[in-house]
């Protein structure tokens, strides 16, 4: 059976462990960026983000966009599969069926942006990634209000955080199927429409593995703000298994 593999950080001591003889001296995340829809311009940035953590803490990432990955035996010797701004449908039957047993088998997905405008007529995706995004309004400033605040991933952020990006509204609200972490507060910017409940990211444990998602990250300039950044990190270590943090619903 595959065992978590953890983030491992030669200078702090938080690591990437693998359990396995598998690469436990370089563990791996497989980050997906495909998309059969809409672009990030955003995107490299977002890996170039992974790849400076990865320096920082010790791991390393395999930046794919060839679907075929999924087909291969070797999905489970990856520590995360990480969907960052992918978008439409970008796997098939067979792959679908791969990534299905790679999360079943113990396996952590991190889902970030646009990784809720991804395959939006497999229900079983659905419920790992925990909402679809529906629109967005323009651009703009808005508060985020941390409702877990002592969640690994959210543990380092101001009670209120304010920042500028593309704010998701979503299809339905997840709330009740995942374990909210943050929310927008829809009276500090315009556009928001789920009355007031506007979960902007959430964590749950589903089929077997576990998942955490954030909304944010449209603009290059997340990526480079170091609160968004050790979040995302956190949020993957939670993913892995070896972060601090109660996901229950």
């Amino acid at each position: 059976m595959r065992m978590f593999i953890s983030l491992i950080s030669v200078l702090l001591g938080t690591s990437l462990l693998t359990s396995t003889s598998a690469r436990t001296n370089n563990p791996t995340l497989l980050v997906f960026t495909k998309t059969a829809e809409y672009r990030h311009e955003s995107i490299p940035a977002g890996v170039q983000m992974l790849r400076d953590l990865g320096k920082e803490h010790g791991f390393s990432i395999d930046h794919m966009e060839d679907a075929a990955v999924f087909e291969k035996q070797g999905l489970a010797d990856y520590a995360a599969i990480v969907f960052l701004s992918t978008t439409g449908d970008i796997l098939n039957p067979q792959q679908q069926n791969a990534f299905v047993q790679y999360v079943q088998n113990g396996g952590a997905f991190a889902g970030i942006h646009a990784a809720a405008d991804t395959e939006k007529d497999w229900p079983w995706y659905g419920g790992l990634v925990g909402a679809w995004f529906s629109n967005h309004p323009e651009i703009q400033t808005a508060t985020v209000d941390i409702e877990d605040r002592t969640h690994v991933s959210t543990r380092m952020l101001p009670e209120r955080w304010e920042r500028t990006d593309e704010w998701y509204n979503y299809r339905r609200n997840p709330r009740g199927d995942v374990h909210v972490l943050m929310t927008l507060d829809e009276d500090s910017y315009e556009g928001g429409e789920h009355d007031g409940d506007h979960p902007i990211a959430w964590c749950h444990n589903y089929d077997g593995g576990r998942s955490w998602y954030t909304g944010s990250g449209h603009t290059e300039e997340s990526y480079a703000e170091p609160l968004f950044r050790e979040h995302v990190l956190e949020g993957i270590r939670w993913a892995v298994g070896i972060a601090e943090g109660d996901c229950d619903r």
